[in-house]
């Protein structure tokens, strides 16, 4: 393009402007941008059992053969090993299905305990995301928890309660997953409710909560997250995984922010729980 060119060109496009604002003509739409645009997400949850299947044999093969079929974008894992002790092979779960299905990973502890020789492993037990978008922060919270590695726990203060923010298209989505108290006494999930409230209430934007809730939908003590969240339903039950009989796994999504298009709930015994699989939308702001 020649000099002169150039110049013209600019110059054509500034007295069109000029010319648009003294006739009063409006001015042309603004080109959506990524957070004007609704951007769907696919988000599962999947309680792995330590890598093993409902015939409690250990075995990390098929379990990443079953996530792999999910297409997930987000996953969020609970009962994880890493480094735990000989029923998962002393292996980092969450770290080699990571590498495995090629995503990006944060592991939240629940117990971190000391090496059994020095300089060696913590053995480690907790939950996990998966993510195909980078994760650009993450923080393990602490919840209400009654421990399993005291022999006479008292309602405390724990971490394990993962919090992930991951970047979705220039959009950041907060991705939280937890794994709450497995009792029949509903005490100590009511606390945990409580706390998850009060942790994911500091943060704006969407969100989205993954877990193993131990309780099914009409629990009095989850009705408090339903408050501000939408229960992704895949209409099927989770557990146990041969011939499941309640939904205890779940999906769940802020209101307002995001909006379920379909969950389903798919036929595995990978795992003694099956996992739950839903298609999100994040809608323009």
């Amino acid at each position: 393009m020649s000099l002169r060119r150039r110049i013209r060109l600019p110059y054509l496009l500034l007295t069109t402007a000029l010319l648009g604002a003294l006739l009063g003509s409006p001015p042309a739409a603004a080109a959506p941008t990524a957070s004007s645009r609704a951007v769907p997400l696919r988000v599962a949850t999947y309680n792995i059992h330590a890598g093993a299947g409902m015939d409690n044999v250990f075995g990390l093969d098929r379990q990443t053969a079953e996530l792999r079929s999910l297409g997930a974008d987000v996953i969020g894992l609970q009962e994880v090993d890493r480094r735990w002790g000989s029923r998962s092979e002393w292996r980092d779960l969450a770290g080699e299905l990571a590498e495995r299905l090629g995503m990006y990973v944060f592991f939240a502890p629940i117990y971190s305990l000391d090496p059994a020789e020095a300089g060696g492993p913590r053995a480690e037990y907790g939950v996990a995301v998966l993510s195909r978008y980078r994760i650009v922060s993450a923080e393990n919270h602490e919840i209400t928890r009654l421990s399993t590695q005291d022999p006479n726990p008292s309602p405390a203060p724990a971490p394990g309660f993962g919090e992930a923010v991951v970047r979705v298209k220039g959009r950041p989505v907060h991705v939280y997953v937890t794994h709450l108290d497995f009792r029949p006494d509903p005490a100590v999930r009511t606390a945990q409710v409580a706390d998850t409230r009060r942790i994911m209430a500091e943060d704006r934007g969407p969100k989205i909560l993954l877990g193993d809730f131990n309780a099914e939908p009409g629990a009095p003590e989850l009705a408090p997250l339903w408050e501000e969240l939408t229960d992704a339903d895949p209409g099927a039950p989770t557990f146990p995984a041969q011939d499941p009989v309640k939904r205890i796994d779940y999906v769940a999504v802020s209101k307002g922010v995001a909006q379920v298009r379909r969950a389903w709930v798919p036929e595995s015994v990978a795992s003694d729980h099956r996992a739950v699989v839903a298609d999100v939308v994040l809608r323009g702001r």
